[in-house]
């Protein structure tokens, strides 16, 4: 039986390592070329999974190659078939990715298949959600397939996190489905029109949220609900790519969430998380397992 549900998106990524990013209008020259497997909900649904949790992703690909290569990758790494949608006409999204010297990344993305999630394929999906404790779900597919299905796991009980990224208007009948919102540092501003993070997630809260968690990058991850804020420092490690780190957080949030533990012990586990995926290159291939996480969890200085 899942304990984690993730509804979202899944990508073949396609990365150019280069020295720096390049401006608009402006060609550089790249160091390196690989191809891997992506996706939001892809990523944390892998995530979620090699933080320990039994996950089950539902998503939209393509019958293509690329589509039956990513089945193929998640089956070889235990996610179950159920869930994984074909849509007989759509192309499965790619996305395009430079990568520079200090690990900050540029990323565009093709959506192809995911955009036809929709609200009938939610629907016949209800079983699998409603077999779930908690809900994860991203903004790279239709926000109708997302709302469905946190409606539908507010019906059966699930605890629910939304992460909205790509950031886009969020409707206040979603907003009040979510029990934890974790955006990042920029579409925390985006969605709440506030620079400082404390007060975007003030304002998200106020819109709906139960909880808004903002994920801060090297400075860690704020904590925020209707009274109080906390400030959950980040792991110290050597970035070299940050592509992944948020997904790699949200899927541990979940695990760590589904398994039982606090919010606080979450973030701190998920923290540790993000960090160890900055450690490597790529997408999925960054992501770190359980004893990873739990050493790193020990080790760091910033561990409670």
């Amino acid at each position: 039986m899942p304990n984690v549900v993730v509804l979202g998106s899944a990508n073949l990524d396609f990365t150019v390592a280069v020295d720096r990013l390049p401006t608009v209008g402006e060609t550089v020259l790249g160091r390196e070329f690989y191809q891997s497997f992506g996706g939001k909900g892809a990523n944390q649904a892998v995530a979620a999974s090699r933080a320990g949790a039994q996950v089950v992703l539902l998503t939209m690909l393509g019958t293509d190659e690329y589509g039956r290569r990513i089945e193929q990758h998640l089956t070889a790494l235990g996610l179950p078939r159920e869930g994984l949608q074909r849509h007989p006409t759509k192309p499965t999204g790619v996305a395009l990715i430079l990568v520079d010297a200090g690990g900050r990344n540029l990323i565009a993305v093709a959506p192809g298949s995911n955009q036809m999630l929709s609200l009938e394929d939610v629907r016949r999906s209800s079983p699998l959600i409603a077999r779930g404790a908690v809900l994860l779900a991203q903004l790279e597919v239709p926000l109708a397939a997302v709302q469905e299905a946190f409606s539908i796991a507010k019906a059966q009980g699930l605890l629910t996190i939304l992460n909205p990224a790509p950031a886009s208007p969020l409707p206040s009948a979603l907003l009040k489905l979510v029990d934890v919102l974790t955006p990042n540092e920029g579409e925390a501003s985006t969605l709440s029109g506030m620079s400082d993070p404390d007060e975007a997630a003030r304002v998200l809260i106020e819109q709906g949220a139960r909880t808004v968690i903002v994920t801060l990058g090297e400075r860690g991850a704020l904590l925020r609900d209707a009274t109080t804020a906390r400030l959950f420092p980040a792991c110290p490690v050597q970035a070299i790519d940050s592509t992944a780190a948020g997904d790699a957080f949200n899927g541990a949030l979940a695990c760590s969430l589904a398994e039982g533990r606090s919010l606080e012990g979450a973030i701190v586990f998920a923290n540790a998380a993000g960090a160890l995926a900055t450690t490597k290159r790529g997408a999925q291939e960054s992501i770190p397992m359980r004893a990873e996480i739990d050493r790193l969890c020990r080790e760091s200085p910033v561990a409670p």
